[in-house]
């Protein structure tokens, strides 16, 4: 056997299993099609962040990724939910919900994606048992009942036991598998790119709904000596290309109206990228000798930090099932217990968050009124309040840690 694992995907998703299970003594090779974009003004970067809420930390902490990642990362105490659904878009219902009613430890730290490749990449470097191979893709998957064969671009085949695929929504292992998927379109795309702004973010995580999407501020470091935020500002198609199309000047004028002016006028401090909004997830999440984590298994829009911190969990439970049996690595046995561990989660998940955003992008006053009273009323309940902040974590628990 050429090794114990292949990981099919070398986005941040990809980095982190191959971490984890290298970490965990397991021969592992991982190869992506694209070398990952590494600085933050190069073309091709992504400029969209991560926010790693609390039960990922631990994760990442035993992959030796989270003392690389610790010193960028930026804490965040505050959720603030903003309704700015009336006439005029201002703020009309503010709720914040603190880290504090839970926990000790901030909901999440977050990080901008081009740097989590960067560390990611670096931490691998030094792994012993992890061969990172960007520019090399996957291209076909044949499996036995002992073994797969996976077929890369360079003509060469490699064989393992268990074939682990992160290789985004249009997954080729888990087409090559012939896993079907759900998927869900809204006519949405999301703008992503990085502002300053005169007043500081302190640490406040800031939702603004009014309709097509929510607008979302992430805390950043600060940026040329001013405070910084990341932006995810979701629109319907038209209107995010229409919003590409602006000049510099109209489109700050456009961003910083639509931030209700929460945090002074906005400037922007990178390029601006267009992503597609979908919610999908796969029928199964194995196949003969294939484990499916992150989008190649789910897609959700970015609503509530929810993405990767399902991608994590996915990877937690498969790596908690093959240490306990390392023998059984791939087996049918091993796999089936992994998808019946995730999928009912993973399915609630995809299904909430869809929920949230089609909640999110209405237009019509009445439903947008209905929108606010129901922010306040959640909020207003304290063991509501913080029952949904535990859910957000997905802990059933504090942790006080």
């Amino acid at each position: 056997m050429d090794h114990d694992i292949i990981i099919s995907g070398g986005g941040i998703a990809g980095l982190t299993a191959a971490a984890a299970f290298g970490t965990a003594g397991f021969d592992v090779l991982c190869v992506d099609p694209a070398p990952p974009v590494t600085t933050r003004d190069a073309e091709g970067s992504d400029l969209r962040t991560t926010a790693f809420l609390q039960p990922a930390r631990d994760f990442l902490d035993a992959a030796g990724l989270w003392e690389r990642l610790a010193p960028h990362a930026m804490p965040l105490d505050t959720m603030r939910i903003i309704d700015a659904g009336g006439v005029e878009p201002v703020a009309r219902v503010s709720r914040d919900f603190e880290s504090t009613d839970i926990s000790d430890l901030p909901f999440g730290w977050n990080l901008p994606n081009w740097l989590l490749r960067r560390e990611m990449a670096a931490r691998l470097d030094k792994m012993e048992t992890v061969a990172f191979l960007p520019g090399m893709a996957a291209t076909g998957l044949f499996t036995r009942t002992g073994e797969a064969r996976v077929s890369l671009s360079n003509g060469q085949t490699r064989r393992a036991r268990l074939v682990i695929a992160a290789d985004g929504r249009n997954s080729p292992m888990r087409e090559a598998a012939g896993i079907a998927v759900k998927t869900n379109r809204f006519g949405q795309k999301a703008l992503a790119f990085a502002v300053t702004h005169p007043i500081p973010h302190g640490n406040v995580s800031t939702e603004i709904h009014r309709s097509g999407g929510p607008f979302t501020l992430v805390p950043l470091p600060d940026f040329d000596g001013r405070p910084s935020s990341a932006v995810v500002w979701m629109e319907e198609g038209p209107k995010a290309a229409a919003l590409m199309e602006l000049d510099e000047t109209a489109f700050e004028a456009a961003m910083s109206e639509r931030s209700t002016y929460l945090l002074g006028p906005l400037t922007l401090a990178s390029r601006r990228t267009l992503w597609p909004i979908i919610a999908q997830h796969a029928d199964t999440l194995y196949g003969e000798r294939l484990a499916l984590v992150a989008e190649a298994a789910h897609v959700v829009p970015p609503i509530g930090a929810q993405g990767l911190n399902m991608s994590l969990k996915d990877m937690s439970v498969l790596l908690d099932l093959a240490t306990a049996r390392p023998g059984a690595l791939g087996d049918v046995d091993m796999l089936s217990a992994y998808h019946r561990a995730r999928i009912l989660d993973i399915r609630a998940r995809v299904a909430g968050i869809t929920l949230l955003n089609r909640t999110s992008m209405q237009s019509a006053q009445a439903m947008r009124d209905l929108r606010a009273a129901g922010i306040t009323a959640l909020h207003g309940v304290a063991p509501v309040r913080r029952a949904l902040m535990q859910l957000g974590l997905g802990a059933r628990g504090s942790d006080r840690s």
